[in-house]
């Protein structure tokens, strides 16, 4: 993977510790999340011109809400902000700018969470320069630690954790598993009880074997061969 220039900025809302809690979300909690979202946006009585999703997280959400208010006119914006597991990059920017013009038109912003803030308020400000006639902003999950309330989301999280949806679990699990070797030689069962001790997640040993093999292929760790095989950091990525 390409170097990431991140770091945990400790925030309201973000983990002050390398352990923290995290939760794992099934696509059928998203579904009900996207219907309980897509049914207070239709109660509002607000009516978009043009979709757009917040890449990446948002892609999913986005088609979903467009699905439930039976909506054609779907386009998609990338912003980044999070890399993998929970690390930050050092600020929010735009990757891949809306693509059409939207000029005099009602805008829906949708993304899957707030969580600092920080990519809804730089999606909100870009819009709103392109003359829009108005934007409205929703997500599935609302941190309240946030610095940006959205207009509609389907759910409120008071105590702050770190959200992983199905569109990002592999690629979280994995940043998660190379912040546990990375201080050690680890063995699959000390790196799944690592995952219970530092995130509270209860993980099978398939699942984390097959993204250690990744992660071996790919030469971000390497695998020590033996009477019980460990995995660490690659030296020649540190």
């Amino acid at each position: 993977m390409q170097e990431r220039k991140i770091q945990f900025q400790q925030s309201r809302c973000q983990a002050e510790k390398e352990s923290f809690r995290c939760e794992l979300i099934s696509f059928n909690e998203v579904l009900r999340l996207s219907r309980s979202l897509a049914r207070k946006i239709k109660a509002s009585g607000y009516i978009p011109d043009l979709i757009v999703a917040i890449g990446r997280g948002g892609y999913v959400p986005g088609r979903l809400i467009s699905d439930f208010l039976l909506f054609n006119d779907l386009t998609s914006m990338k912003i980044e902000h999070y890399a993998r597991a929970a690390d930050m990059r050092e600020e929010a920017r735009i990757k891949f700018p809306i693509p059409v013009d939207i000029a005099g038109k009602k805008i829906l912003v949708v993304d899957d969470v707030t969580d600092t803030g920080e990519t809804l308020n730089l999606a909100v400000a870009y819009i709103l320069n392109l003359k829009p006639a108005s934007v409205r902003t929703a997500v599935l999950q609302h941190k309240t630690c946030s610095s940006f309330t959205p207009d509609f989301y389907a759910q409120k999280i008071i105590k702050w954790r770190w959200i992983i949806y199905p569109w990002a679990r592999y690629e979280d699990l994995a940043g998660f598993t190379e912040k546990i070797i990375l201080k050690s030689a680890l063995n699959l069962s000390q790196i799944i009880a690592e995952f219970k001790h530092k995130y509270e997640l209860n993980l099978r040993d398939t699942e984390i074997l097959e993204i250690l093999d990744d992660l071996t292929e790919r030469g971000e760790i390497e695998k020590i061969n033996g009477d019980v095989p460990e995995w660490r950091v690659s030296r020649v990525k540190s």
